[in-house]
C-alpha cells in the first residue's frame, strides 16, 4: 500500500537523541501493538511531520519493515516514489514511543524533489555511457530504468544502467549500477551490487563438525533442512552455470584436506549454520533474509580464484592460490552473510562514509559469528581472515583492534575516509566496536590506541554487538555517514540500556576515541573517556580578527568551518562543539591556517 502525503513544509530534520528521554514505568508493561497498528501510527506521525521528510505532493511512501520494541515503540521504515519513479535516498525510519507518541524520524534525503521527470536523453545513451564506464567484460547491459537521485544535496533525474559481467579481475561476477544524469548524459555515482573481500588463505578449518544434511534416495545431499534448506554445491572451477549440490554414500564428508573436494563444502556448510544459528538465537532473526530461507554456498569457483563473495542470494568461495588458500573459514563466511542481513534491514551504500560502514558491519559480525562458533579450530578474535594464510594463524586480512596494521585501513576518522576503498575505510567502524568491546590498550587480542589519547573502558562484545544491530535494525539509513552512526548508536544504547547508562556512555567515549565527534550532550559523574590532559583551562578572551568570527565554545562547528582563536586563524577539519583549536585533544578537529 502506498502513502502519499499532501502538503510541502520546511526542510527539517529530526536532531540525534531525539528518542532519549523516553522510558517506560518499571511498574506496567506497556502494550506491544500489532503490525498494522504500528504502521497506522506511523503513518499518522508521516503526515503530521511531513516537512522533516522534505515531502513534496508528488512522493508517496510504501511501508518496507516494521520493528517493534519489546517496551511496546515502533520503528516503521519507508521508501519513497516521486510521480512513480523510485527515489534513491528516500528511505526514512519514523519512531513512535511506547505510548504511539512521534519520537522522530531518521531521513537520508537532503531536500525536498522538485525536477521534471521528463528526460534530456535517450535511455540509449545512458546505456553506452554505463557500458564504456564499466571496469571490466560487459557481458549484458538492462535496459535503463528512470529515477530520482535524492543521495547529494540537489535532487536530480537519472538512468539506473545495470552493466553485468566481470570485474577487472576477471572472475569476479559483476551486477554494477550506473547512475547517468538523465539531462547531461554524465555519470553521477556508480556501485557495485556484488560485495567482496579480497584474501591471503590457510587450510580447511573446522576440524570435525556436526552438519545437517538431507538423505536422498541411497545417499546423502549437502542440504541443510534445519537452516531453510541452505545447500552446498561444487562449481568445479567454474565462473557460471550450474553448481552441484555434494552427494556422499555414507553422511561422512571430507578428509580435512584439499585433496576431498567435499573437505571445503564442510567449511562453508558449517559457516552457513552458525551464521543463521546466531542471528536466529542472537537476535532472533530468521535466516539472512528474515523468512526462513537458507541461502546456497558456492565452493570451488575459478581457476586459483582468491576471493570470496555475496552476490545478493548466494555464497561463492574461491579455492585461492600459490600461499593463499580457500576463503571458507568462519569469519568470512560470517561476513559475506552479513552484507545480506543488512541489505534486508538498512540497504547501506558501498560508497563513501556507508561503504565503510557496510563492511564494517560485516566484520563485526563475521567477528561475533567466529566467536560464537566457538571453534577449537578457528577460535573468535579480533582479526579478519586470519586463518586463510599459507602460515597457520598468519597475517589477516583486517585488525580491529588497530585497522592500520594492515597498511591501508584508517585508525581514525578523517576527510580521507569518505573518498577511501571500503575495506579501508571500515577500519573506523571497526576501531569504534573493539574499542566499545574490549576497550583501549593491551588485551588478549592486542593492543589498541586510541585517536585523542583518551583511555576507553569496554562493555564486553555481546553488548556492543547488540548496541550496533538495533542501530542498524532501527535507525540507520542507506545514506549513513559515521557521524549519523555515532547518533544511531547512542540512540540505540539508550533504548536499550537507558541514557546516560554505563553503556551509553561507553559509546560516546569509543566514538570520540576514533574521532568521530557530534553534537551530544556529556553526562554527568565520571566520563568513560579520560583524557591524557585532564586540566581544562580557561579560553582567552577572544574577539575574532580579520572579519572572521571568534570561536565560541557552544557553538556546533563542520567541515571547511573558519574561526578565529588566541592570535590566529583556523578551518574545522571536521564536526566539533567545545573542542577550542589547538587545546590538548583537539588536534584532530582543527587545522592553523595563519595568523590573525
Amino acid at each position: 500500500m502506498k502513502r502519499t502525503l499532501a502538503a510541502v513544509g520546511a526542510a527539517v530534520l529530526v536532531a540525534g537523541g531525539i528518542t532519549a528521554g523516553i522510558a517506560a514505568t518499571a511498574s506496567a508493561k506497556p502494550a506491544v501493538p500489532t503490525r498494522s497498528a504500528a504502521i497506522a501510527r506511523a503513518d499518522d506521525s508521516l503526515a503530521a511531520h511531513h516537512a522533516a521528510v522534505h515531502a513534496s505532493t508528488a512522493d508517496a511512501f510504501k511501508v518496507r519493515r516494521v520493528v517493534t520494541d519489546p517496551t511496546g515503540a515502533t520503528h516503521v521504515r519507508y521508501t519513497r516514489t516521486y510521480h512513480g519513479l523510485p527515489v534513491y535516498g528516500g528511505d526514512l525510519v519514523v519512531h513512535n514511543a511506547p505510548g504511539g507518541g512521534y519520537a522522530g524520524v531518521d531521513v537520508a534525503q537532503h531536500a525536498t524533489i522538485d525536477v521534471s521527470t521528463t528526460a534530456k536523453i535517450r535511455a540509449a545513451a545512458a546505456a553506452r555511457t554505463a557500458r564504456a564506464d564499466h571496469d571490466g567484460k560487459v557481458t549484458a547491459v538492462s535496459d535503463p530504468d528512470l529515477v530520482v537521485d535524492a543521495t547529494r544535496s540537489r535532487p536530480e533525474l537519472a538512468y539506473d544502467v545495470v552493466v553485468r559481467g566481470f570485474q577487472a579481475d576477471k572472475q569476479t561476477p559483476s551486477r554494477e549500477h550506473v547512475l547517468v544524469d538523465a539531462n547531461t548524459g554524465k555519470t553521477i555515482r556508480s556501485w557495485e551490487e556484488v560485495e567482496t573481500v579480497t584474501g591471503t588463505g590457510h587450510g580447511l578449518y573446522v576440524g570435525t563438525v556436526n552438519i545437517d544434511t538431507t538423505q536422498s534416495g541411497g545417499g546423502y545431499q549437502l542440504q541443510d533442512p534445519s537452516h531453510g534448506n541452505g545447500y552446498t554445491c561444487d562449481m568445479y572451477g567454474s565462473e557460471s552455470g550450474s553448481c552441484s549440490i555434494f552427494t556422499d554414500p555414507d553422511n561422512d564428508w571430507g578428509n580435512g584436506s584439499q585433496s576431498d573436494r567435499a573437505s571445503a563444502a564442510v567449511d562453508a556448510h558449517f559457516g552457513a549454520a552458525k551464521t543463521f544459528d546466531f542471528y536466529r538465537e542472537t537476535y532472533g532473526r530468521n535466516g539472512i533474509f528474515g523468512d526462513g530461507r537458507g541461502v546456497p554456498s558456492k565452493v570451488h569457483y575459478g581457476n586459483g580464484y582468491v576471493n570470496a563473495f555475496w552476490d545478493g542470494s548466494s555464497m561463492t568461495y574461491g579455492d585461492g592460490q600459490g600461499n593463499q588458500y580457500p576463503l571458507i573459514a568462519l569469519d568470512v563466511a560470517g561476513h559475506e552473510m552479513s552484507h545480506g542481513v543488512s541489505q534486508a534491514l538498512a540497504d547501506l551504500g558501498y560508497s563513501g562514509d556507508v561503504g565503510g560502514i557496510n563492511e564494517a558491519n560485516s566484520d563485526i559480525f563475521g567477528t561475533m559469528v567466529e566467536f560464537y562458533a566457538n571453534s577449537p579450530g578457528d577460535p573468535g578474535d579480533f582479526t579478519i581472515g586470519e586463518m586463510i594464510s599459507a602460515n597457520f594463524g598468519g597475517r589477516p586480512l583486517r585488525y580491529m583492534y588497530q585497522p592500520s596494521l594492515d597498511g591501508s585501513s584508517f585508525d581514525c576518522w578523517s576527510s580521507a575516509v569518505p573518498q577511501s576503498d571500503p575495506h579501508y575505510s571500515s577500519g573506523v567502524g571497526n576501531h569504534l566496536f573493539y574499542l566499545l568491546a574490549e576497550g583501549s590498550g593491551s588485551s588478549q587480542y592486542g593492543t589498541s590506541p586510541t585517536c585523542n589519547g583518551s583511555t576507553v573502558t569496554g562493555i564486553g562484545k555481546d553488548k556492543a554487538a547488540a548496541i550496533w544491530y538495533h542501530a542498524l535494525d532501527a535507525y540507520m539509513i542507506s545514506t549513513e555517514t559515521y557521524k549519523q552512526a555515532r547518533q544511531d548508536t547512542l540512540k540505540a544504547a539508550t533504548d536499550l540500556y537507558g541514557q546516560c547508562s554505563a553503556e551509553y556512555q561507553a559509546t560516546q567515549a569509543a566514538w570520540s576515541a576514533v574521532s568521530v565527534t557530534g553534537n551530544d550532550q556529556p553526562c554527568g559523574g565520571q566520563p568513560t573517556t579520560s583524557p591524557t590532559d585532564t586540566s581544562s583551562p580557561t579560553p582567552p578572551p577572544n574577539q575574532g580578527c580579520g572579519g572572521v568570527s571568534a570561536w565560541d565554545a557552544s557553538t556546533g562547528y563542520e567541515p571547511d568551518d573558519e574561526v578565529s582563536y588566541d592570535g590566529s586563524l583556523w578551518k574545522a577539519v571536521w564536526w566539533s562543539t567545545g573542542a577550542a583549536p589547538g587545546e590538548a585533544g583537539s588536534w584532530a578537529v582543527w587545522q592553523k591556517v595563519g595568523d590573525c
